[in-house]
């Protein structure tokens, strides 16, 4: 029997520390509009998706969707230096006349506002931010989801992760090794390019449809033999932040 499936949406605080803690609201999905795309209702039906197509194959699919998974601190900072930076060349060339006393205080001010916008801004952290360094902060939060959500786990190790980091526009997908040896590497390799291409341009409705085409792949390679139990949750765990 199918256990309900549950919507896991979320949005966590800002890991800022320090003077700079206040610079990003609980609540903060400004910055992406993409984040936007996948509330609630796209919950539901991802959810539904994924009920729809383990009814067909003994696969246990468990979607992530998450607002980032590195952390980006650094690009914070950088933007914050960069604009004080800005800042103090203007002051120190400007033909305007300022009092030396407010120079600090201007600068001090400009780096907050920097870093302010940047923590609120996905499109500032990817400038700022190498590729391979948001690749590799993709990779690493797919790994860690797919052992601590018990993916990894599973009696007839046939767990499958799809997980989408929004920030990084990365798509990752981890299999376990009964999915792996069931699904032709030809198949397999052409169904988790599809995925991918979703990452570049993250849509709710396109991930939707990219998963069912990977549900009738693994329907037929890996068709439900009705002795395989439900071990993992079928809603999404969708965080964003």
């Amino acid at each position: 029997m199918k256990s309900s499936a549950r919507v896991f949406v979320r949005q966590r605080p800002s890991k800022l520390a320090g003077p700079f803690a206040y610079l990003q609201p609980e609540t903060d999905i400004v910055g992406n509009v993409s984040r936007t795309k996948f509330d609630q209702a796209a919950g539901e039906a991802l959810a539904q998706a994924i009920r729809d197509i383990e009814k067909d194959t003994d696969a246990e699919i468990v979607i992530a969707v998450r607002g980032r998974s590195g952390n980006y601190r650094h690009a914070d900072y950088l933007c914050g230096a960069i604009l004080a930076l800005i800042g103090l060349v203007f002051v120190l060339f400007s033909p305007f006349e300022f009092h030396t006393y407010w120079v600090p205080v201007d600068v001090t001010i400009l780096f907050i506002a920097g870093a302010f916008v940047s923590a609120r801004s996905d499109l500032i952290r990817r400038l700022l931010t190498g590729k391979e360094f948001r690749a590799k902060g993709a990779r690493t939060g797919a790994a860690a989801m797919f052992y601590e959500a018990g993916i990894a786990n599973t009696s007839a190790e046939n767990g499958l992760l799809i997980y989408l980091s929004l920030l990084e526009r990365r798509l990752e997908v981890i299999a376990d090794r009964g999915v792996l040896k069931a699904v032709p590497p030809l198949k397999w390799n052409n169904s988790v390019f599809e995925l991918k291409r979703v990452g570049r341009n993250p849509d709710a409705e396109h991930l939707i449809k990219a998963v069912r085409d990977l549900g009738c792949v693994l329907a037929e390679h890996m068709p439900a033999t009705g002795e395989n139990p439900n071990e993992l949750p079928d809603g999404p765990r969708i965080e964003l932040k």
